[in-house]
């Protein structure tokens, strides 16, 4: 084979270092953000907070769309379909981890079909008690249910979701035999335990942090492995002698699988520089949430991490599918 002269090397070194790579030109056109859950909700306020500053900052729009459905299914579905070049991305929740018919009907695979970006949030969620019980701590309230087999309640969300498998997984952990009482919300469930129809309940800390300050309800525990900021004073679950019991729900950004490199990187920095800028905490400071970030790789293990715990809980509590 014939060698390449000086010149030819040259050329071809300066040819290649003037190619522009995917994120040199990446964004030239706006970026959709899909969310799957309805306008107002956390992970919607999220996107929205997000896009703005990734927009300031990679110079095209970032647009929130909301694809509501399924348990944000049907979003993760038409992300998964999309072109794998950065202009679709996906905002979803730790509930994607939670193995379920729901996904495995749709014919996609959250872990294998979805590439991660980077956490964005924390909401911390509470374990609260009706007053009238007259239990302060975790380990007095577990007496109380071990006293009184099958006669306290449990608020939960719909069975398969978080708030119902959390419920599942502290009687696991506890060693109780709580009845779980399913609602279609949260905030049903805080009406139901202020009134004393249900005996605990796991609910976000911005949704019932008044409601504790004003002796309506009794928190015992934030329920995650660390105090939350906007609860300094109140024990973590695992403080309160009960570890491996975490309700708190992430918020993460994703894209489908197989997006390149350079555009992943660079769509991660950028998310790690907003999640640090004062008005990006503020924002999600009012709305009851803990900014994340981190590395693509630390986002991939914490969903490796969920799907084993969630469906280890699933499977205990006879509801695997």
């Amino acid at each position: 084979m014939k060698a390449m002269s000086l010149g030819s090397v040259l050329l071809t070194l300066c040819t290649l270092a003037a190619t522009p790579t995917a994120a040199d030109t990446y964004p030239s056109k706006p970026v959709r953000i899909v969310v799957g859950f309805a306008a107002g909700s956390v992970s919607d306020l999220t996107a929205r907070v997000i896009g703005q500053k990734l927009g300031a900052a990679l110079g095209q729009p970032f647009v929130v769309e909301v694809r509501p459905g399924a348990g944000s299914n049907v979003a993760a579905q038409s992300v998964v379909r999309s072109p794998k070049d950065g202009y679709t991305l996906f905002v979803a929740t730790s509930s994607s981890t939670i193995p379920s018919p729901a996904t495995a009907n749709l014919g996609f695979d959250f872990a294998a079909d979805l590439q991660p970006i980077a956490l964005l949030a924390n909401v911390p969620f509470v374990l609260t008690a009706y007053p009238g019980l007259g239990v302060t701590t975790v380990r007095e309230f577990i007496a109380l249910a071990k006293a009184k087999p099958e006669s306290l309640t449990f608020g939960g969300t719909a069975v398969g979701t978080t708030g119902y498998l959390a419920a599942a997984l502290f009687n696991q952990r506890a060693g109780t035999n709580l009845l779980i009482a399913p609602y279609p919300s949260t905030a049903q469930s805080t009406t139901d335990l202020m009134t004393g129809r249900i005996s605990v309940a796991f609910a976000s800390a911005s949704n019932v942090l008044q409601l504790i300050n004003d002796g309506e309800l009794t928190a015992l525990a934030v329920a995650q492995p660390r105090r939350a900021a906007m609860i300094p004073n109140l024990p973590s679950i695992d403080e309160a002698g009960l570890p491996g019991v975490d309700s708190s729900i992430w918020i993460g950004m994703l894209a489908p699988a197989g997006l390149p490199r350079e555009i992943v990187d660079a769509l991660s920095k950028a998310v790690n520089e907003a999640l640090k800028s004062e008005d990006v905490m503020r924002q999600m400071q009012l709305q009851g949430m803990e900014p994340l970030g981190g590395t693509p790789e630390a986002f991939a293990l914490r969903i490796k991490d969920d799907t084993a715990r969630w469906g280890a809980v699933l499977k205990a509590a006879g509801l695997e599918k």
